[in-house]
């Protein structure tokens, strides 16, 4: 398993580069959703194909080998940016903005569009199970300062959830010993569409 990382990077760089790639990823972002959406002409098709592969070449002229992985600059601040629900680099990330209250309950309120689309008009049940195995994980190691791993997590789809504006919510249920037990939902204007609970274990190499 590859391991989290320690960049010789302060805040201020922390800072620097977020702010560059946040507006980059969501450029991207739109043009995920642009290009599903499009009913342009084809010459405009081909020509855009062009223009992004010339793009996608440039950026290629120097990356990292592999994932992105999770890193940590020296004074503690995570990058999980490659994270296909809250990575700052990922164009396939919503990406959801995690918030923790007082007493550990982490809540996110987000927009999911057509990039997410399963059943006409709603959100797809694996878009739905990622998000929430994410939110359910945050909740089970809130608080603590290593993390604890998807262990089971099961989903209760209640009726369908419709794209455009959404909440999810988890929380800490119950801990035994190195086993977290949280719980969750996923909820509309309407109310709950799906729920979930889970067991997240921490990690052999986390336990001392």
């Amino acid at each position: 398993m590859r391991q989290f990382t320690h960049e010789a990077i302060d805040s201020a760089e922390f800072d620097r580069q977020k702010a560059l790639y946040s507006p980059f990823t969501q450029s991207v972002r739109e043009l995920l959703d642009a290009a599903i959406r499009t009913q342009v002409d084809d010459d405009t098709i081909r020509e855009a194909q062009l223009a992004i592969e010339a793009v996608t070449q440039r950026l290629r002229a120097r990356q990292l080998e592999g994932a992105y992985g999770v890193r940590y600059t020296v004074d503690g601040r995570g990058q999980a940016w490659g994270n296909p629900v809250i990575g700052v680099r990922n164009a396939m990330a919503p990406p959801l903005m995690i918030h923790t209250d007082p007493d550990l309950r982490c809540w996110s309120e987000f927009e999911l569009g057509a990039a997410y689309e399963g059943p006409p008009g709603h959100v797809h049940g694996g878009v739905s199970a990622l998000v929430l195995d994410h939110i359910l994980g945050e909740a089970a190691s809130a608080g603590m300062t290593k993390p604890n791993f998807t262990g089971t997590i099961s989903c209760r789809y209640l009726r369908g959830t419709p794209l455009g504006a959404l909440r999810a919510e988890a929380y800490i249920d119950r801990v035994e010993g190195v086993k977290t037990f949280a719980r969750g939902f996923i909820s509309d204007a309407d109310g709950h569409t799906v729920e979930a609970e889970g067991v997240f274990i921490r990690p052999v190499w986390a336990r001392d």
